[in-house]
């Protein structure tokens, strides 16, 4: 099985949805109006990987709000960002929390929608902390790892949502 059949499969056993999507503003502004057809407060996450006019059309989506206090990013039904890496064999994304808004984003909205370039697959963790993958980015970062939305069996019954997004979403740019 190739990284990105292996990555798809993993994700998808650990309850996030994944969409292989065209690598266009288009594409991305219409995966995420299928994926939170309803959603009234939506926050864009700043890039610092992916080239920032991939999410133009996002901006624009209704429902899209500018405000980046904690306040107003907590309040968000939808947050969407872009995951610098994908782990193959676990189908974790790897999430930079220290770049402007992501982390609340990503961790905040009752929906995360993580958008992941298909190149940015690597096999395993480890490969994260070698400096010849990805271009030595999972050794400069500060990031965790986002494997399915939020989970918790701490009291009893498998509950999602209660520390974190309910509904994980990823668009893999192919």
């Amino acid at each position: 099985m190739d990284l990105l059949d292996q990555f798809e499969s993993a994700a998808r056993e650990a309850a996030a949805t994944v969409e292989r999507i065209p690598r266009s503003p288009e594409a991305i502004a219409a995966a995420v109006a299928r994926a939170a057809p309803n959603a009234q407060r939506i926050a864009v996450a700043e890039l610092a990987d992916l080239p920032s006019e991939l999410f133009d059309d996002c901006r624009r989506l209704p429902g899209v709000f500018t405000g980046r206090t904690k306040k107003e990013l907590s309040a968000a039904e939808v947050g969407i960002t872009e995951a610098f890496a994908g782990v193959a064999r676990t189908g974790s994304l790897c999430v930079a929390v220290d770049q402007a808004d992501t982390g609340y984003a990503s961790l905040l909205a009752r929906t995360h929608i993580a958008v992941l370039a298909v190149e940015d697959i690597v096999e395993r963790p480890a490969d994260l902390f070698r400096p010849d993958r990805l271009n030595g980015k999972g050794l400069r970062r500060n990031y965790v790892f986002v494997t399915g939305p939020s989970a918790t069996a701490d009291m009893g019954p498998l509950v999602r949502g209660v520390h974190g997004p309910q509904r994980l979403h990823i668009l893999i740019l192919v």
